[in-house]
């Protein structure tokens, strides 16, 4: 396999392995589908019925996107697990590919039931190619190949590229033309990753064409008998909420959810810290690990606001007239994957350099330091705000600058966080350990639809506080976990000398 990878090197893509060009498109379309889809979903279910919305209160809303959000990221779990040991990463891809196009066209069509089912099917289908698609990112290059960091760094770049055109494209449809129109579009696009991947699929040279740790015989029937059972019981459910035998309330859906996803964390993690038969320097670089992992969640719950109180602050409280031309409120969010692409080199350089004056602060205090940025973001949107206050219209630099420091928190804390897992987890769990980790995206995208419950539009005074209070929490959180990375940077120095 590595011997006919490397032959790839001077024909493949950008002098990569030619696979690495067939999953960039396929990533690049379906980002542009989720993300371009992501950005309406508040804006849609708040917007009045006359304005073909759903006329849901806002903290309604909110909890509903944070339910959809942390569920889409909790879903990679199973999805995962379904790839390595059922079907393969190509398979995960291709099928969870056609389920999010399914979900995108459902959400195409104008009726609220049908809007409930095109978000659980969008779910369903992420969670099956998001963890895989980069996992076999990774099965491209040989252990030994020193182009994998940077296959990484450009298949990050059709993320990027690729929600930049789904906020450009379905921000202007739901503004210009309709909501269903921007959600056709980004079946449409999803359809395009689909075409592509089939079409290229040979690039992949065989690369996770088959289940990487398959079952017995008797395991992997019994494994599709549970799949198939979950996935009858949430129909059944689905089809009796959408009938109205049940009522679910989001609003405490989305608070139990929180609760059960951070029990699921500290179990999990006390089961390994615990009873995994560490030694003493593992549990010290488990111990160094967990101030990244409330780092984590607690960013996350202030940046995934984007979606929410931001999106309805640029709707609402944003001026956003050029001339005559008026900026569709979703385009704002672009300025996160534009920001991101132009400063992810510069990090990069960053590190490397500060690494080779033997300056390298500890995990916790890079991720603190994000997590800290990141709350001056909000900062700028407490003085926003206040300006929204008095019945004016804030300038869109607010938003834009604001965009900014979240970016600059996101690319000192995301790509730090995981390469923490990577290095500080014990060898021997490092799997479970990403598993994990993966919870604190959904703790803090479920915390960050309970936070937004609170921005009311119909009480302006009150969202500078609201603002605020992300500061506060933010910046004591960061503050605190400075304080003790400068005790657990000796811990991670102990961790890296022991291998």
């Amino acid at each position: 396999m590595s011997e006919s990878i490397n032959n790839q090197m001077n024909s493949g893509f950008f002098g990569h392995p030619k696979g690495l060009q067939t999953l960039f498109f396929t990533e690049m379309w379906e980002r542009m589908s989720y993300y371009g889809m992501r950005a309406l979903l508040v804006l849609f279910m708040t917007a009045t019925l006359q304005e073909d919305g759903l006329e849901m209160g806002t903290a309604t809303a909110v909890a509903i996107y944070g339910l959809y959000t942390a569920s889409v990221y909790f879903m990679g779990l199973p999805g995962g697990w379904i790839a390595d040991r059922l079907i393969g990463g190509q398979r995960a891809i291709w099928y969870g590919g056609i389920i999010i196009m399914c979900g995108h066209i459902v959400l195409a069509i104008p009726s609220e039931k049908t809007f409930f089912l095109g978000l659980i099917l969008v779910v369903l289908g992420t969670g099956l190619l998001k963890p895989n698609i980069s996992a076999v990112v990774g099965q491209l290059y040989s252990v030994e190949d020193q182009r994998r960091d940077s296959g990484y760094a450009i298949y990050y770049m059709g993320i990027n590229i690729g929600s930049l055109i789904g906020y450009t494209i379905c921000g202007y449809l739901a503004t210009n033309v309709g909501w269903h129109w921007a959600f056709g579009a980004a079946a449409v696009g999803m359809a395009c990753g689909l075409i592509q991947y089939r079409m290229t699929l040979g690039n992949l040279q065989g690369v996770s064409s088959e289940a990487e740790a398959p079952m017995s015989e008797a395991r992997t029937r019994a494994s599709w008998q549970l799949i198939i059972a979950f996935l009858v019981l949430l129909a059944l459910l689905t089809g009796l909420a959408l009938a109205g035998v049940f009522v679910i309330n989001a609003i405490a859906t989305a608070k139990y959810t929180a609760v059960a996803f951070t029990l699921m964390f500290v179990v999990y993690f006390s089961l390994i810290y615990f009873r995994g038969g560490l030694s003493d320097i593992e549990k010290k670089g488990m111990l160094a690990l967990l101030l990244v992992c409330v780092a984590s969640a607690c960013f996350w719950s202030g940046f995934e606001q984007a979606g929410s109180t931001l999106n309805l602050f640029a709707r609402d409280y944003t001026d956003r007239m050029i001339g005559s031309f008026e900026i569709p409120p979703a385009w704002f969010q672009s300025a996160n994957s534009f920001f991101i692409i132009v400063l992810s080199p510069f990090f990069a350089a960053l590190w490397i350099n500060l690494g080779k004056r033997m300056v390298t602060p500890a995990y916790g205090i890079k991720c603190a330091v994000g997590l800290i940025i990141m709350a001056s973001g909000f900062i700028l949107m407490f003085f926003a705000a206040q300006i929204a206050a008095t019945g004016l219209k804030a300038a869109p630099y607010w938003l834009v600058l604001t965009y900014f420091l979240h970016t600059v928190g996101e690319l000192c804390l995301s790509p730090i966080a995981l390469s923490a897992v990577s290095k500080l987890s014990p060898q021997r769990y490092i799997g479970q350990m990403m598993g994990v980790f993966v919870l604190t995206y959904s703790i803090g995208n479920i915390i960050a639809g309970l936070l937004a419950g609170n921005f009311d539009p119909n009480n302006v005074e009150e969202i500078p506080n609201l603002y605020l209070q992300i500061v506060v929490f933010s910046v004591g959180v960061g503050a605190v976990i400075l304080l003790l990375g400068l005790v657990t940077r000796n811990w991670e120095k102990a961790v890296e000398d022991a291998r």
